[in-house]
């Protein structure tokens, strides 16, 4: 039996790179697959039925509030129910800060943090509905798609960072508001080549050169689905509000803002004292380090 068997799942952005190959593996664990993407979803759709698999394809615009909703609505409509929500659309307008414009910073945000807004809203509407039933949805589930440049950052990239930064924080949040219901509510943030990445040149050289190393494509997308795959499964039930890195073949969790060394005063600080306080505190604090680890500048 199959992790998906008889489960409906909604995959935003799969017209190609990772959201694809989410559809893809869906499809093979079970699952029926509505297919969203603005481009080619008809595409994909045609990669899963060939293969057997049930799928159908949505155009609409996730970012839209009426369009989001009609996305939900031709799950339920063609497959009778929703599980499994992967919010995985997204689009790049990379530029230095100083040189950015708004129409740059408004449609990265508007694509990625409304985009994953809105269709969440309308899912979690359905299953609270159910809740209220005889007849709840069984482990429904939402995977966020946030980013190394939304948890270590990266220049060039402020306003694709900052909207993934809020996704990973709307993760959190969210799977504690959504407990209640049994939604669990995930997110990673990916590394492979696509068409969003193909001009980052040093990441392609260096995925290009493990490949000839080793033989493994460790810059495919389909490396990113297999944990998508299983955080949405009823297998997974007891985790949510967790972010997880995936790239290659490296799972591992994100673990995000903690308080660090610290020190407190039964009364306020001045500047003077924090002259002296916070430098210390920094110099004890663990350095900030990029998505492998190391220490950043």
């Amino acid at each position: 039996m199959e992790l998906h068997d008889g489960r409906v799942v909604v995959i935003t952005g799969a017209g190609g790179g990772i959201g694809r190959e989410h559809a893809l593996a869906f499809a093979r664990e079970g699952a029926k697959v509505v297919v969203n993407d603005l481009g080619a979803a008809d595409e994909t759709v045609a990669l899963i039925t060939a293969e057997g698999g049930q799928a159908v394809a949505n155009k609409d615009d996730v970012s839209d509030w009426d369009g989001a909703a009609r996305l939900i609505a031709t799950a339920l409509d063609t497959f009778g129910d929703l599980h499994v929500l992967v919010n995985n659309a997204g689009i790049l307008r990379d530029k230095m800060f100083v040189n950015m414009d708004p129409q740059m910073w408004d449609d990265v945000i508007r694509v990625h943090l409304r985009g994953t807004f809105c269709p969440t809203r309308h899912a979690v509407n359905y299953w609270r509905e159910r809740s209220k039933s005889d007849n709840p949805v069984s482990h429904p589930r939402i995977i966020n798609t946030s980013s190394p440049t939304g948890l270590y950052g990266n220049a060039g990239q402020s306003n694709y960072g900052a909207a993934k930064a809020a996704i990973a924080g709307l993760t959190v949040i969210l799977a504690e508001e959504l407990s209640r219901l049994g939604v669990t509510v995930n997110a990673i943030a990916p590394s492979a080549l696509t068409q969003m990445t193909a001009g980052l040149g040093a990441y392609v050289e260096k995925m290009e050169k493990i490949k000839e190393e080793t033989g493994f494509d460790a810059g495919s997308p389909a490396n990113i689905a297999p944990p998508v795959v299983w955080l949405a499964s009823p297998e997974a039930a007891e985790i949510t509000g967790r972010v997880f890195n995936v790239k290659g073949g490296l799972i591992s969790v994100a673990e995000g803002w903690r308080p660090g060394p610290g020190e407190e005063k039964m009364s306020p600080w001045t500047p003077e004292e924090i002259g002296d306080v916070l430098p210390k505190l920094v110099a004890e604090a663990k350095p900030n380090v990029d998505a492998a680890g190391n220490p950043k500048v």
